[in-house]
């Protein structure tokens, strides 16, 4: 399972106690010495990316994290223990947020890359500074939202069913889920290609469909994921298997990429007619490159044709 948003409560450590402690023997003549010793800090939480991390599934089942309270402090000066720091480790490519206010607190793109997001409280002082041991400081404690967009150097975007598993099981190590019917695939999928001495990683994304800049579909979970994507391979049906219009499909899907994001519509494309093994594929593409005046590469992802040229067409464009 593929979770990318989650919520998780988190509290750091408060400090420990400082000691009150007097220590009196027959050299100091009756008189009390303060010997009461500091207490220790309480533990931090941080946030650490991990590439050996891929989802954010373990956060459906544990959402609250609690650091321990710092050892308190004791007689003849004795300090109070530290406590060891909380790591949390997520993905690269996850998004940190203040689930209160909705502020970015951090973007972990890079492996350990990380932040200190609830600070230990500092123990107490015990009364060997002053007249009186202090009181210490409670753990910082926030409620936090997680949101994961994949890093990858290419996202292959359009409508559910057009062939997008297939090319990237084709084209990469990766093996999602292929079959022949729409929304086969529910979550982004990476795979790592090569062209020469290059490589490269592209990412399967979930099928859009009109309304998806508006959340139609899961559409706007599943846009997110191009966001960090350094180029955008549109593929289209060009064998119009499912009776749809090669063109109004390119129209629908530039458009909701517009709607989603001006960022992301600047993103260089990539445009592949795919499905070409099928009959009148061939007379629409002449159709559509009569209207859509771009490089379109054509393929079939199914029988592995055409995709050395489009590898390396990606490879140069990157």
């Amino acid at each position: 399972m593929f979770i990318d948003n989650v919520k998780i409560y988190v509290k750091a450590g408060s400090g420990g106690k400082g000691c009150q402690s007097f220590y009196s023997d027959r050299y100091t003549r009756g008189k009390k010495v303060p010997n009461g010793g500091d207490g220790g800090r309480g533990a931090d939480i941080i946030v650490r990316a991990d590439r050996n991390v891929h989802t954010l599934l373990d956060f459906q089942y544990n959402r609250h994290f609690m650091g321990a309270h710092g050892g308190h402090g004791s007689g003849h000066n004795k300090k109070g223990r530290d406590v060891p720091t909380i790591i949390i480790k997520v993905p690269c490519g996850t998004v940190i947020k203040d689930a209160q206010s909705d502020c970015v607190l951090r973007d972990l793109e890079s492996d350990g890359q990380e932040l200190v997001v609830a600070r230990g409280g500092r123990g107490g002082l015990g009364n060997q500074h002053h007249g009186s041991a202090t009181q210490f400081q409670p753990g910082e404690e926030k409620e936090l939202s997680f949101d994961l967009k994949i890093i990858a150097d290419v996202g292959v975007v359009g409508f559910p069913n057009v062939g997008k598993s297939t090319l990237v099981s084709a084209v990469s190590n990766a093996h999602p889920k292929v079959a022949p019917y729409p929304f086969t695939t529910k979550f982004p999928f990476l795979g790592v290609a090569s062209a020469a001495d290059k490589h490269f990683v592209i990412a399967d994304i979930p099928g859009l469909i009109e309304g998806s800049a508006e959340g139609r579909g899961l559409g706007d979970r599943f846009l997110r994921h191009i966001e960090r994507t350094k180029i955008l391979l549109h593929m289209i049906d060009m064998g119009a298997f499912e009776g749809r219009d090669p063109l109004e499909d390119y129209r629908v899907i530039s458009n909701e990429l517009k709607k989603y994001s001006s960022e992301v519509v600047k993103k260089p494309q990539i445009l592949v007619a795919n499905k070409m093994d099928l009959d009148g594929a061939g007379e629409n593409l002449e159709r559509f490159k009569s209207v859509v005046k771009k490089k379109i590469y054509p393929i079939s992802a199914l029988n592995k044709e055409g995709l050395e040229e489009l590898i390396e067409g990606i490879a140069k464009k990157l």
